[in-house]
């Protein structure tokens, strides 16, 4: 029997610049992406009908029925390229819920790249990509992007990061992205800058970090926490929270700052890894 996978990295977003609310309901946003080498994976096997499992350390918060974003871009590219097969599919969720690391939007993606291959099927993955969440066209992507319009009008981006290592810290808070973007002040404080994206990062924000914290002061606190350890070049939130990533100059520094948090933080998930 054929098994395929597909790895679902984590998204994190070294600047988030918040431009202006919208019409249809979504933000004008300036954003840069970039994915870790280590977040969720799928499997899949050929089966008559689409179906979903879900394992791993967060898998009881998650409904495998319909309404699961795995299965939503399986029904689209399925529709989309007019096929009948099916697929069983398991998901192996090791990234929190609401965590602002794009885990629903990184399996998504996985999903259309997995069965795109499973099927054998050419279709316009982008467009399905954008049809089912703002995130999920730079998860399909998967490299270092800037992010325009929603964060889904892409461009990718030359980085020097690749290797960087990454801390991710999450409280153990979950933060529905809806309630931040809604307590955002409004206001705009500027364009993301061009260039070296290390460099672009650090002299740009996070537009959502204030409204999170106000939502989830736990966050301001790991915020402060995370930039005071030694060997940490950048310490942010990503997306809308609440997890918090730091990058280090060496991987000696990044460990020794997950020994830290598992002192520190003892109810928090962590996860120490490096970016892709």
């Amino acid at each position: 029997m054929t098994i395929l996978a597909e790895p679902a990295p984590a998204k994190i977003n070294l600047a988030l610049h918040v431009r202006a609310r919208r019409p249809d309901g979504y933000h004008d946003l300036e954003t840069l992406f970039a994915f870790a080498r280590d977040g969720d994976r799928l499997t899949a096997v050929p089966d008559a009908g689409l179906s979903l499992r879900i394992v791993g350390p967060f898998a009881a918060a998650l409904d495998a029925g319909p309404d699961n974003l795995v299965l939503r871009a399986a029904a689209a590219l399925r529709q989309a390229a007019g096929v009948t097969a099916g697929a069983a599919l398991t998901l192996d969720k090791r990234l929190p819920i609401a965590s602002g690391i794009g885990g629903g939007s990184a399996d998504a993606a996985a999903a259309l790249r997995l069965l795109a291959r499973l099927w054998r099927v050419e279709a316009d993955l982008a467009g399905i990509a954008r049809s089912l969440g703002a995130d999920v066209p730079a998860c399909l992507l998967g490299r270092p992007a800037r992010g325009t319009g929603r964060g889904d009008t892409l461009q990718p981006i030359a980085s020097t990061l690749a290797g960087a290592p990454l801390l991710l810290v999450n409280p153990g808070i979950p933060v529905p992205t809806g309630p931040v973007f809604a307590a955002w002040d409004g206001i705009d404080r500027g364009a993301l800058a061009t260039g070296d994206p290390l460099q672009v990062a650090r002299a740009a924000r996070n537009d959502l970090e204030a409204p999170a914290i106000r939502l989830v002061p736990a966050i301001g606190a790991l915020l402060g926490w995370l930039r005071l350890r030694p060997g940490v070049t950048l310490a942010r939130m990503s997306g809308s929270g609440a997890t918090c990533f730091a990058l280090f100059a060496d991987a000696e520094a990044c460990a020794a700052a997950h020994r830290d948090a598992a002192r520190d933080w003892p109810g928090a998930w962590c996860l120490e890894t490096a970016l892709a």
